[in-house]
């Protein structure tokens, strides 16, 4: 094994670590890992290995190493494919560098991992590092397809790790303290929730910046990178701007949709959908893969019917709304208001919540860490996880399908109704 210094920026490059070494010392981090989650009340220092160093992991890290004195906490290791990123990050944080994410979660250090990855890589990287042990902050989705979150959640139920989805948006205390107005049936019946998430762009979506010193075979693993995905020729479009193709990304429902629709599965105290229909196009752009217009529609046992709107070439908002028999529930920047329907103005009260927390990373990862030292709930668990992936991942199969698309309960599967 080749060593470097802590925040030196070299890569620590290890070739001949096979799969079956990996496994063999991920077992035993697995049992010191189970050891340290279960102390109640735990004050060590934690240390933190960061698996993914672009541009949201740069956000992640800045907030970490400001946390750092407060929260008690260490980024002993970081890890990326391209080296130039990898070596950014080493320098930001003073963590080791490394190409190899198995190298990291081999570290018997290393108590938690930040994934901030490409989506495609998310469930292997999640699954290898809960059963090393370690507890993880994965950027959302969860996964790219239910199968997969259903295979997680029970690696993560058996390694007894704690997996926290980077909805930070679950971090704001609106929706936890909706769905105790909900259950108290201060909306009454609850038949339809709208939530939107829509943007615009002068040029095209998700066009991010190309770097020309991404050179693959010198300072890049690109084959490494596609991973799971259909192998292809270097394609820098691919590479930097992945958000716009099938092959790695669900476009809006995995990247916008999964913020919204956990919002709306939380508040009402949903799980899984019955099923779904999706529509949409590249109405307005029309080079990327994914569209750039697209529409949700998902019905729920005994309702509601949760409505997901956005388009990339407009960003006129949608009210967020949860919309009952009784009253209407619409959030706000500040928190929501409950407003009665005119039939019920004397029998239900007008509220107005002003929220705690905030959509905020630093929270979000704080939330993580008492979780693991206090064992306190998680605002967007590997449950939650799930429920958002499948609502998406629907949306998603009937928009490629033309079909509608129905969740199978029993066998938690996908379906055609």
């Amino acid at each position: 094994m080749q060593k470097s210094i802590r925040g030196s920026g070299k890569i620590v490059r290890m070739e001949s670590f096979t799969r079956r070494q990996f496994v063999g010392t991920a077992a035993a981090s697995l049992l010191t890992a189970r050891g340290y989650s279960q102390v109640s009340g735990a004050g060590e220092r934690l240390r933190i290995g960061v698996i993914g160093c672009g541009g949201m992991a740069t956000e992640h890290m800045k907030s970490l190493v400001k946390m750092r004195d407060r929260d008690n906490l260490e980024i002993v290791a970081v890890c990326d494919l391209f080296d130039k990123r990898a070596e950014a990050a080493a320098k930001l944080t003073g963590g080791r560098a490394y190409k190899d994410y198995r190298q990291v979660l081999a570290l018997k250090e290393v108590d938690y991992v930040l994934i901030a990855v490409t989506e495609h890589w998310h469930y292997q990287i999640a699954m290898d590092a809960a059963s090393a042990g370690k507890h993880i902050y994965c950027e959302k989705p969860m996964t790219r397809t239910s199968e997969q979150a259903k295979r997680l959640a029970a690696r993560v139920d058996a390694a007894k790790v704690k997996l926290q989805v980077g909805v930070q948006g679950m971090s704001d205390d609106s929706y936890e303290t909706a769905n105790k107005f909900v259950r108290d049936g201060a909306l009454g019946k609850v038949v339809v929730a709208e939530i939107d998430y829509s943007r615009n762009h002068l040029d095209d979506m998700w066009m991010y910046e190309i770097d020309p010193d991404a050179r693959p075979g010198v300072n890049l693993d690109w084959k490494t990178w596609l991973g799971p995905a259909p192998k292809r020729p270097w394609d820098p479009e691919r590479y930097f701007r992945w958000r716009r193709y099938w092959d790695y990304s669900g476009g809006i429902a995995s990247d916008l949709f999964i913020h919204r629709v956990t919002r709306i599965i939380k508040a009402l105290g949903l799980t899984f959908p019955d099923r779904g229909v999706a529509s949409g196009g590249n109405w307005y752009f029309k080079k990327a893969e994914v569209p750039d217009t697209f529409n949700i529609m998902l019905d729920y046992p005994d309702g509601p019917t949760v409505l997901l709107v956005s388009s990339m070439a407009n960003d006129t908002a949608v009210e967020h709304v949860l919309r009952g028999h009784k009253a209407t529930l619409r959030f706000t920047r500040t928190g929501f208001v409950i407003e009665p329907q005119r039939l019920f103005a004397k029998e239900v009260q007008p509220v107005e919540h002003k929220k705690t927390g905030a959509e905020n990373v630093e929270l979000h990862h704080r939330n993580l860490i008492q979780a693991i030292r206090r064992n306190e709930p998680l605002k967007c668990d590997h449950m939650l996880g799930y429920y958002g992936v499948v609502a998406c991942e629907i949306g998603i199969e009937s928009f490629r399908r033309q079909q509608y698309i129905k969740w199978d309960r029993t066998r938690e599967r996908i379906v055609k109704a």
